[in-house]
């Protein structure tokens, strides 16, 4: 399979799921219906993702003209005229058999692992779908999703990451890569908290924890929120992005664009794959070198892979503060793996010059994990205060997660006096006055 940005919708048929023998005259007459729409979308020269509204008013007019028609008893009678118009949107101006899937608000992440075996998570926890496609509907899936996107995938190039209209964020492993079958995953853009309050409202953190980390960001500390798969990382990361103070400047680099949040001077950046030539690609370490030209007051990466990293703890400890995402069992292990990476940067690079490096960059690691229901929540903030002890960072617990709860800890975050040039008392932050 070759799917390019160029693919238009030539064919008549849209991908919809296996029905029952009851449901086949519902779906023989919804068929033709799609193929007048659809002769109608391409009639009038109208994109059907871009165009939307205008799909929508086709689809009511083809339905509208055949219920005209049915008064007639020359065609069968729409039992339900608007959701029919719904799934002809679905097929037409959507995503077919999953859109019902992207509009649910419970469902957080949709996955197939093949047509028969479509996966979605709610609230943590996976389910299997009752959705059974075919070969070709999700070859055409992918097909229609990468062309609002402008990537592409081939033999050549057998991964892709890329963002749907609504902000979600598609990953595609090709078949041949993926045994047997195409792998597609479609992590939904759900915005449940969009400050650190709204996590305290959730329960992933407490009030104390939500006010220190809040005059954190404002005290202009580096910040490395960790964790594994699905744990929140990206969400913790707009929360704390929401408290930059508005008279400063945000420059964020990302894979696929995912951090949405109110500031009033963001420029965001996204990397770009190769062309059909092998050139033209940006990568993650180039977004991150650009932003250092664009007068950034804070630098924010989305998740930090790889060589990367050495670019990023350089740019830290400069004196620009900055905050990123990083995989990770736990806070010291983020740290470790903070001085790996930027070991991939290049063989003249030596864990002699990172690990110090590093311990005098990060300021706190923020870890978040998942507890057995599925709740998202902060396990720990750990202060890092620059010290190195035989090649390994020290750190002190500033928040822990005991009995359930998150609680304060005996560590004090490094560089207090920025707290007090925006006038910020530590110790009030810190539960300790008075």
């Amino acid at each position: 399979m070759a799917v390019s940005p160029a693919s238009a919708y030539a064919d008549t048929r849209a991908p919809h799921p296996r029905r029952t023998s009851a449901h086949s005259s519902h779906d023989a007459l919804v068929d033709g219906l799609d193929a007048t729409l659809r002769e109608l979308v391409r009639r009038e020269g109208v994109d059907p993702q871009r165009d939307a509204d205008v799909v929508r008013r086709l689809a009511e007019r083809v339905v509208r003209r055949h219920d005209d028609h049915s008064l007639t008893g020359a065609v069968a009678p729409l039992a339900d005229p608007d959701a029919v118009v719904g799934e002809l949107l679905a097929r037409v101006s959507g995503f077919g058999p999953l859109q019902p899937l992207l509009e649910d608000p419970t469902v957080e992440e949709i996955w197939i692992n093949d047509p028969t075996r479509v996966f979605v998570a709610r609230r943590g926890r996976h389910e299997l779908t009752n959705l059974v496609l075919t070969r070709a509907q999700v070859d055409e899936l992918v097909e229609r999703m990468l062309k609002s996107s402008g990537r592409r995938i081939d033999l050549s190039r057998p991964f892709v990451d890329a963002m749907l209209p609504e902000g979600h964020r598609l990953h595609v492993v090709l078949e041949g890569i993926s045994r047997g079958f195409s792998a597609v995953n479609i992590r939904k853009f759900v915005l449940r908290a969009a400050r650190l309050s709204d996590l305290v409202e959730l329960g992933s953190l407490t009030a104390q924890g939500a006010s220190f980390l809040e005059g954190s960001v404002r005290a202009g500390l580096n910040i490395l929120v960790t964790g594994g798969t699905q744990a929140g990382k990206t969400t913790m990361l707009n929360c704390l992005a929401a408290a930059v103070p508005g008279g400063e400047r945000i420059v964020s680099a990302e894979e696929v664009y995912e951090l949405r949040f109110p500031h009033p001077d963001h420029v965001a950046l996204q990397t770009r794959q190769a062309g059909l030539e092998g050139t033209g690609e940006i990568r993650l370490r180039d977004l991150v070198k650009e932003s250092l030209r664009m007068r950034p007051s804070r630098l924010i990466v989305g998740e930090v892979r790889s060589e990367e990293c050495l670019d990023l703890v350089l740019a830290l400890n400069s004196g620009l503060p900055g905050m990123c995402t990083l995989h990770a069992n736990s806070a010291r292990e983020a740290l470790v793996k903070m001085c790996t990476l930027p070991l991939l940067a290049g063989e003249n690079i030596s864990d002699r010059f990172v690990v110090p490096t590093v311990a005098t960059s990060v300021d706190l690691v923020v870890h978040l994990g998942l507890d057995p229901r599925g709740q998202r929540r902060v396990e720990e903030v750990v202060a890092v205060p620059g010290r190195v002890e035989n090649g390994v960072i020290e750190c002190e617990p500033v928040f822990v997660r005991r009995d359930g709860e998150l609680r304060r800890a005996h560590g004090t975050p490094p560089r207090p006096e920025r707290y007090e040039r925006v006038g910020l008392d530590l110790r009030r932050l810190l539960g300790e006055a008075g």
